[in-house]
């Protein structure tokens, strides 16, 4: 039974849904306040959201063998001073001096990079034990300009998937073409175009010239063993390393740079004399990767917002399922549906207010949810729902099971 025609967003509308604070307004997701200049506040369902992607970041690190770390978020500014951040990334830092000790500066770290090193030198390492992956969902603060802040793009507070994987020279490539097949597969799940640029030497480096042609050659073979076309930016390497960008083009055709695959030539292995015992007993310098997926969760959400115009993947809604019951009528049977639902671990809401259920259903398409079930006096008989896809309509009476045999597949595969 069909209960109400496809909806067609006004133009006014789809204007709105062009921006990602727009979006996460209208779907409840997060907001910004004037208290915290670039930070924003989730709400719940945008929480479900940030949680998902923590889930699949970390089904791929332990897939891929990643062990799991957390590191402090204050700490002494001579963490900084001895990777070079002092240096050459001081402006964007926040830093104060603690106001019970003068002589302590304090940190709120801009990166993960350094502390993950306190971890790999915590114990003696053999040539055995690497490579040694190390992953953190880490909180971090950058003084970014209040002038450039914009929504998600441009925040101060954010939440990097960084992983450092320390490894023998001769494993280096590798771990390099692994990682960019993992970031790769990643982008594929959300239908973005990718593609690769090799960022080399900067003007102002550190390190010595022969290690940056040495590992400038390893993420160049790298690249061509695993066929990947590449595009070079000379002089846009770290000051520490060269590196590989990973750059996505949505939906409106823009470019976004997220995910990087870099080599520390010179902050981690020299500043922070990491070593490991070779098999002749002889202490030696790994190689350090640095990884990141996302880039960042703020700025990868607000993209993907705006490349779904908020149609996120059933697996990634906030909301998966809506029950709107047609009449006060249906409410025991609605309330039953509701609760087999949740049990199944299906998130879903219940539209039982009073209103018609052309309503209900121009309300649950407003939010973008992947399905709704609606209930009248058949679908009781028949112990089942008439269900509608978003952006298809209506497709047919399905029984409770069926649905929820439907929905766990689907979510299961990522679709």
């Amino acid at each position: 039974m069909v209960y109400f025609d496809k909806i067609s967003l006004m133009s006014d509308e789809k204007k709105q849904l062009a921006d990602h604070r727009d979006i996460g307004q209208q779907l409840d997701l997060f907001s910004f306040q004037d208290i915290a200049p670039g930070a924003p506040f989730w709400h719940p369902k945008g929480m479900v959201i940030f949680k998902e992607l923590e889930k699949v970041a970390r089904e791929i690190n332990e897939k891929n063998d990643y062990h799991e770390i957390s590191t402090p978020i204050l700490v002494k500014k001579e963490v900084f001073e001895q990777s070079g951040h002092w240096q050459h990334y001081r402006e964007n830092m926040f830093y104060f001096e603690n106001n019970r000790d003068a002589n302590e500066l304090l940190v709120l770290k801009p990166m993960n990079c350094p502390e993950s090193t306190y971890v790999f030198n915590a114990k003696t390492r053999s040539y055995r034990d690497l490579p040694l992956r190390l992953a953190e969902i880490g909180r971090l603060h950058r003084n970014e300009l209040s002038g450039t802040l914009g929504g998600m793009f441009r925040v101060r507070q954010i939440t990097m998937d960084d992983a450092h994987i320390f490894c023998l020279p001769e494993q280096a490539e590798e771990e390099i073409i692994k990682t960019v097949k993992i970031v790769a597969d990643f982008y594929t799940m959300f239908d973005f175009k990718t593609s690769y640029v090799l960022a080399t030497r900067p003007e102002k480096y550190q390190g010595e010239l022969e290690q940056w042609n040495k590992g400038e050659q390893i993420l160049l073979e790298a690249l061509d063993k695993s066929k990947t076309q590449y595009t070079v930016a000379k002089g846009e390497g770290a000051f520490y390393g060269p590196k590989i960008e990973m750059h996505l083009r949505d939906s409106q055709d823009r470019d976004w740079q997220l995910g990087t695959v870099q080599l520390d030539i010179a902050m981690l292995p020299e500043s922070f004399d990491i070593r490991y015992t070779d098999e002749k007993g002889e202490r030696k310098k790994p190689m350090v990767i640095h990884r990141a997926v996302f880039g960042s969760f703020e700025r990868f959400i607000g993209i993907l917002l705006e490349h779904t115009a908020g149609n996120l993947p059933l697996w990634l809604s906030p909301v998966q399922v809506a029950v709107a019951n047609i009449s006060d009528v249906q409410l025991g049977y609605a309330s039953e549906v509701v609760d087999k639902l949740k049990a199944e671990g299906i998130r879903v809401e219940w539209y039982n207010h009073n209103d018609t259920i052309g309503k209900k259903i121009r309300e649950a398409e407003l939010q973008k949810i992947p399905y709704i079930a609606i209930i009248g006096a058949k679908e009781i008989v028949a112990g089942g729902v008439a269900l509608r896809k978003r952006g298809e309509g209506d497709i047919g009476l399905i029984k409770l099971e069926e649905l929820i045999e439907k929905i766990k597949n689907e979510i299961k595969n990522k679709d």
